[in-house]
């Protein structure tokens, strides 16, 4: 017999947890046994970063990222959820509430929990009693690592979960280590993929949209194959840029709103659109703009309820990605194939690619992100990953910033994510170097993580794209105000007193301001060198604009 305290710890260690995240005061036993074990606690400041280091502690271990907070904590950590929800990251989210005693009582701080968490789980149960957590942990594990991967929530009775904690379990621990996102990988019925196949080859100017059901996949190798067999560009969803080479000569770009131009006009050209895990949304297709009405789409998807939601499917397939795209393969061949389309979109990467190239090495003062992106590029290591905020962060690195072998991990909306994702992803990945890109309106959120980062050794490169505003919206602001600057800067620009390199350094870590564009590539050598996190303070040009999507006339 073990207390809940115990059974929870020693299941969690057994299932592979190298960290578990939390804003105190919850499960403070278990957090204790689990330090016992190996397990490293990581105490936040606040229960939003929390979740976001476990958001992308998931997202790159492939296990659930588990993050805690008692009752008084449970809304706070609820609205941090939204990101891993909408990103299909696999998160077991565990709160305190007071018991049914204590219920409908006007009880200290709480609120009705089942309500802020329906919206951002696809699974929420109470736990009433130490009893049944082996039936219900296995349960919401499962659930969060199964198609579609996605945040699940155990509220554990008691305030700090102690009624769980305290009580009983006959169980012996439960090792879930074989339970990796995605945990099913079924194939295709072959009805489907005979008459894909048919469609593929009869079909001129196809376009592989991959999105991020294929990253969730792993199947870059099996999309590559298939544009190589058909001659057809490949276009990819912001959440999907590192699952093939972004330079690649069959890699036109991310496609939709956080687009650079050659990638919307490729899709606007498709005979036959062929999407591969995308979730069709407004993001990915501009606006419900592209594919053009009327175009023949093939829809690969794990997710059954992804199908149709946006624009009919000539053919659905219904399997794991990686699974169905090798079916394809072996069915598909080599077929003769005019690669005409190929070389027109190309053409379109290339022309692009040559206007923006002046950029990638501008002097300009202040610095040109675009020469950031240029130097990160050269910078980042094979083995590196770079992790993005929400915004303009997303369209910089989405655009400009190249990769090959790299991961990239981005926020699915959430601003100021990418700060305390990076720490989780480097949890997740210790021996990989990691870079994360935040604009300044963005690491404002969640600077007090920087004491997490050094009280705990946990090594990552900030790039702080310092503008002194939120620089996206800037210039619609600007014409709002009838060209009156200062009107303009009152809603939308910080003052020039914000010194990130110094606020570095208070916390005891290390900080760099970079001014001028020579000097940015040193400062990322010594950055990525360091065995402590270090903040590139790079003081940019608000001016400066991200490459801006093609938009179809209507």
């Amino acid at each position: 017999m073990m207390t809940g305290a115990e059974w929870l710890a020693a299941s969690l260690a057994a299932s592979g947890q190298s960290h578990v995240f939390f804003v105190d005061a919850v499960l403070r036993p278990t957090l204790m046994a689990l330090s016992r074990l190996g397990v490293k606690p990581v105490l936040a400041h606040t229960e939003k970063a929390a979740v976001y280091m476990a958001d992308a502690y998931g997202r790159v271990g492939g296990r659930p990222g588990v993050v805690a907070a008692q009752s008084v904590g449970a809304a706070n950590l609820a609205a941090g959820l939204q990101d891993a929800y909408l990103a299909r990251s696999p998160v077991i989210a565990l709160t305190g509430r007071k018991p049914h005693a204590a219920q409908h009582r006007n009880a200290y701080q709480e609120v009705a929990h089942a309500a802020l968490f329906q919206p951002v789980t696809k699974f929420s149960a109470e736990v009433a009693e130490a009893a049944h957590l082996p039936r219900l942990l296995r349960q919401a594990w499962a659930a969060a690592v199964s198609v579609p991967v996605r945040p699940v929530h155990l509220d554990l009775h008691g305030l700090m979960a102690e009624v769980v904690e305290q009580g009983s379990v006959a169980d012996p621990p439960a090792d879930l280590s074989a339970l990796a996102a995605p945990r099913f990988r079924g194939g295709p019925d072959p009805d489907a993929v005979a008459a894909a196949v048919a469609a593929l080859v009869a079909a001129e100017r196809v376009v592989i949209v991959a999105g991020d059901g294929a990253m969730l996949s792993g199947c870059g190798a099996e999309v590559l194959a298939l544009a190589e067999a058909l001659e057809a560009p490949v276009l990819t969803t912001l959440g999907a840029r590192a699952l093939v080479p972004t330079a690649h000569p069959r890699v036109a770009g991310v496609v939709g709103s956080y687009s650079a131009p050659p990638a919307n006009r490729v899709l606007e050209q498709a005979g036959l659109v062929l999407l591969v895990g995308c979730d069709t949304g407004d993001q990915m297709t501009h606006g419900w703009r592209l594919p053009r009405a009327g175009v023949p789409i093939l829809q690969v998807d794990a997710d059954p309820l992804d199908f149709d939601r946006s624009f009919p499917a000539t053919v659905a397939l219904l399997g794991d990605p990686r699974a169905v795209l090798s079916e394809v393969l072996d069915q598909l061949g080599r077929p003769a194939r005019d690669d005409a389309f190929a070389r027109e979109a190309a053409a379109l990467v290339a022309e692009w690619r040559a206007s923006v190239a002046p950029r990638l090495a501008s002097d300009a003062l202040p610095i040109d992100p675009a020469r950031l992106c240029a130097e990160i590029t050269a910078a980042l290591p094979p083995e590196g990953m770079l992790v993005a905020d929400t915004g303009y962060s997303g369209i910089w690195t989405g655009t400009l910033i190249d990769l090959t072998t790299q991961g990239y991990q981005r926020a699915a909306g959430s601003l100021g994510w990418a700060f305390p994702a990076a720490l989780g992803a480097k949890c997740a990945a210790p021996d990989r170097p990691v870079l994360c890109w935040s604009g300044d309106g963005a690491f404002h959120y969640h600077l007090a993580e920087l004491e997490t980062a050094k009280r705990l050794g946990i090594a990552v490169v900030c790039v702080v794209n310092n503008n002194r505003g939120f620089g996206q919206g800037w210039p619609n602001l600007r014409r709002a105000a009838g060209n009156d600057p200062a009107a303009a800067a009152e809603l939308l620009r910080f003052g020039d007193h914000a010194d990130f390199a110094a606020i570095a350094r208070g916390f005891g870590l290390r900080g760099i301001t970079v001014e001028r564009p020579e000097d940015i590539a040193p400062a990322l050598r010594e950055a990525l060198a360091a065995s402590e996190t270090v903040v590139l303070d790079v003081r940019t040009d608000i001016e400066a604009r991200a490459p801006e999507p093609y938009t179809p006339t209507e």
